[in-house]
């Protein structure tokens, strides 16, 4: 379980990583391709974070911007150094958070199954209604 301390750091390390990526980052591929940071797990020592990001577009530009950002980790562990109060920052590790996708894909079939059900349920009244009369 992770400390209140922990919880706060990772919080703000999100944010700030966030404005970081969006303000100071030049290169065209990460700015294209909305890049939102959708969490960060730091170890309770802070001497290492993992950073999952979402990336709008496909696979290949997904791994793109998750390599370059892991190839900016240290413009962007220094950066982060200069408005975060903490003893050391961690060294930070991108991985791309498919999680959305995810939920999208389950939230398609769920409404699939929904919709089956539903034109069953409709074709079984149209079948008792045609027994009836």
């Amino acid at each position: 379980m992770a400390s209140h301390r922990n919880e706060k750091v990772n919080g703000q390390i999100q944010r700030e990583l966030s404005l970081i990526i969006i303000h100071k980052m030049k290169d065209a591929r990460i700015k294209d391709s909305n890049v939102s940071i959708t969490r960060v797990k730091a170890t309770p020592d802070l001497k290492s974070a993992t950073v999952y990001v979402s990336v709008f577009g496909d696979e290949t530009q997904k791994k793109v911007v998750v390599e370059l950002l892991n190839n900016a980790k240290s413009f962007l562990r220094s950066s982060l150094g200069k408005v975060i109060t903490v003893h050391s920052i961690p060294a930070l590790k991108f991985e791309l958070d498919d999680s959305i996708e995810y939920g999208m894909h389950i939230e398609s079939i769920l409404k699939n199954l929904k919709d089956n059900k539903a034109t069953k349920d409709d074709q079984e009244l149209k079948e008792e209604n045609e027994e009836d009369s």
